[in-house]
């Protein structure tokens, strides 16, 4: 186990010439935990991720991060060698960490054969299943004992079975005592996690424990087959949940928000307070 340290990013910001791709966002990543971070496409969850690893350096802000040698990381796009094997592609990750001789065949061991991955050590990784990709991809990730795990969306595009397999993998991660940071398009993963951190147009929206996500979902959500705002509603199998900012009107039967509702609902939330602000006059206007 580790001691209990917190890495993460606060009040970051990040600008890419005249776009800001984070707002002063903050994440705290604890050892032995898994923080989990959920939002939609240019949400900012890659970028965030990235600031952690050291790939992209904040506008302003802080970041918390151990050495690199002590970070692990899964790209959105699965980081293996295709044209490698498996025992290759673990001998090429082993070499730039200097894991040799008897450490390198007890990792080996250890990580491939908790993803299933042991018995083809001779097959090129490109010809595995996706699912047995994104277990080798965080294999790799994990074969120097990272003390910070960074995934960005690792279960996105692949099977159930192998997306169930894949989360016993991150959670022994984290209860090892690895920090784990990860975005997820899943959230019902989300709801696993010890924290979540929601994320819109580079700006947090929530952060908290998932039953607070849950718990602090803004004005009305109700189930309706006919939404009387197209625009703030979203299809849940055979029905719509649609999102009011108020109290319930008269009629209106709310429902219990679960993560899905909770995070569409800041999103919708989010969108229309900036419209309020920008009708607000400028008190300072002539």
């Amino acid at each position: 186990m580790r001691n209990g340290r917190h890495w993460g990013a606060r009040e970051v910001t990040v600008a890419y010439g005249g776009n800001l791709a984070l707002r002063d966002v903050t994440l705290e990543v604890p050892e032995g935990q898994v923080s989990a971070v959920v939002g939609g496409d240019g949400a900012g969850k890659s970028t965030l991720l990235r600031c952690l690893a050291g790939a992209v350096r904040p506008t302003s802000g802080e970041v918390s991060a151990p050495p690199q040698h002590e970070i692990g990381f899964v790209p959105a796009v699965t980081g293996v060698w295709s044209e490698l094997t498996v025992a290759e592609n673990v001998q090429f990750v082993a070499a730039a960490y200097r894991i040799t001789g008897k450490e390198l065949h007890r990792r080996r061991d250890e990580v491939l054969g908790s993803a299933g991955l042991d018995d083809v050590l001779g097959r090129q990784a490109g010809m595995l299943s996706g699912g047995m990709r994104h277990k080798l991809a965080f294999s790799l990730a994990m074969l120097h004992s990272p003390r910070l795990l960074i995934l960005d969306e690792p279960s996105t595009g692949i099977d159930p079975v192998s997306r169930v397999e894949l989360w016993r993998l991150i959670a022994q991660a984290a209860v090892t005592g690895t920090a784990v940071a990860m975005a997820t398009t899943y959230l019902d993963e989300a709801e696993r996690c010890a924290t979540v951190l929601v994320l819109d147009e580079g700006r947090a929206l929530r952060s908290g424990t998932p039953d607070e996500i849950i718990d602090g979902v803004p004005g009305t959500i109700v189930a309706t087959h006919d939404p009387a705002d197209p625009e703030s509603a979203w299809r849940r199998g055979r029905i719509f949940h649609a999102w009011s900012p108020g109290p319930p009107r008269e009629g209106d039967e709310p429902i219990a928000a679960d993560m899905e509702d909770a995070v569409v609902a800041a999103a919708l939330h989010a969108r229309v307070e900036a419209g309020r602000r920008q009708t607000i006059p400028d008190k300072g206007a002539s």
